[in-house]
């Protein structure tokens, strides 16, 4: 589905597959007068599936969820409802976020997976997920994937008009991560996060990921870049994380936005950009996620459906995989090399953003 700006603008395409997209208020009710007549040749066709893990009998899950008629709560059933036939209804213990940014500067998305561990004392580990998620989306939308532009064809006070300023994902991570700590609605909580922002007119990847959250990029069949993971120990992710504050800060790991790696490219045209949280890196291995993405690209032609297709296909996967205990995982392999028994995949919520890039001569 195409936002509503013209056709020679760099615009974001949420793919529908065989359903339909709807997209957030703020994107449909995107100003008309901050459109710009600036060259905008990249295009990006963004897809996105989830899956949550299967119910453990064992474990009694602590389901507090944000309500309706707050904010957080109608954005994420608006994130939600970006697919009406998704694999999963919600997302578990993930959530993502997926935007235009200002002016139609950009798109920007990412994936964080809260951490389950949280269930123990009795909160809900979506909680800080969902809000990290909600404030990355609030800052994105609001600030330019790039420097913030003059249009040569205004005259100075339109341009006066035009408000907004540039914004990294890293900084986006500092604002929404902070936006959390005054959240009164989030007790405590932890997450990984992967933020990614890619520019309209230059084609440039910007992203910041902390803990094992991560992304790659495809290119020509192969993977040229897949962002590294940060871990305290084995199974043990650095992960942003808000206490209870009656709690002794020493017996808890507690990292800050400052600790996220960044990683900035140039992309061409045909790139494919895919974001993901670990239950999906845990079970599926690079070159199993490049050899489904051809598969879909060649099967299917439609460039906004070939990305949902794909985000669709890497999840379902995923699934296989981490119910599979004789295929060797990602995970079985990182246990071996720490001297520890573990065999086949990894049980997890699993989330994917898909995005293809495309460039206009």
């Amino acid at each position: 589905m195409v936002l509503p700006l013209p056709s020679h603008f760099g615009h974001l395409r949420l793919a529908s597959g065989s359903c339909r997209v709807r997209l957030p208020p703020r994107i449909q009710e995107f100003p008309a007068k901050f459109i710009s007549a600036l060259s905008r040749p990249f295009t990006f066709h963004v897809g996105v599936s989830w899956a949550s893990k299967p119910a453990d009998p064992k474990i009694t899950r602590c389901h507090t969820p944000f309500p309706a008629d707050s904010c957080i709560g109608r954005w994420r059933d608006t994130m939600l409802a970006l697919r009406e036939k998704n694999i999963s209804r919600d997302a578990g213990e993930d959530f993502f976020y997926i935007t235009q940014m200002h002016n139609a500067s950009g798109v920007a998305f990412g994936v964080a997976d809260g951490v389950g561990g949280w269930i123990d004392s009795g909160v809900d580990p979506s909680l800080f997920a969902q809000s990290l998620m909600y404030h990355a989306h609030r800052h994105s939308r609001d600030a330019w994937a790039g420097e913030p532009e003059i249009d040569p064809t205004q005259d100075q006070p339109e341009r006066a008009g035009e408000d907004g300023r540039e914004i990294t994902p890293h900084q986006c991570l500092d604002l929404a991560y902070h936006s959390v700590l005054q959240d009164r609605l989030v007790e405590a909580g932890s997450s990984t996060a992967c933020l990614v922002s890619l520019n309209a007119a230059s084609g440039v990847l910007r992203a910041a990921n902390l803990g094992d959250s991560g992304f790659l990029i495809i290119r020509s069949s192969s993977v040229i870049h897949k962002q590294p993971t940060q871990t305290h120990f084995f199974n043990c992710p650095l992960q942003l994380t808000k206490l209870p504050l009656s709690t002794n800060t020493n017996m808890h790991y507690i990292d800050l936005p400052d600790a996220a790696a960044e990683y900035e490219t140039k992309l061409r045209d045909g790139d494919i950009v895919v974001a993901y949280t670990d239950g999906l890196s845990d079970n599926v291995f690079p070159a199993d996620i490049v050899a489904i993405c051809s598969l879909v690209a060649r099967s299917v032609h439609a460039e906004g459906e070939q990305v949902q297709a794909m985000a669709d296909a890497i999840v379902r996967y995923a699934q296989t995989c981490m119910r599979d205990r004789k295929r060797v995982s990602p995970f079985e392999r990182e246990a071996s090399r720490e001297g520890m028994l573990f065999r086949g995949g990894k049980i997890d919520d699993v989330t994917v953003v898909t995005a293809l890039v495309r460039e206009t001569p």
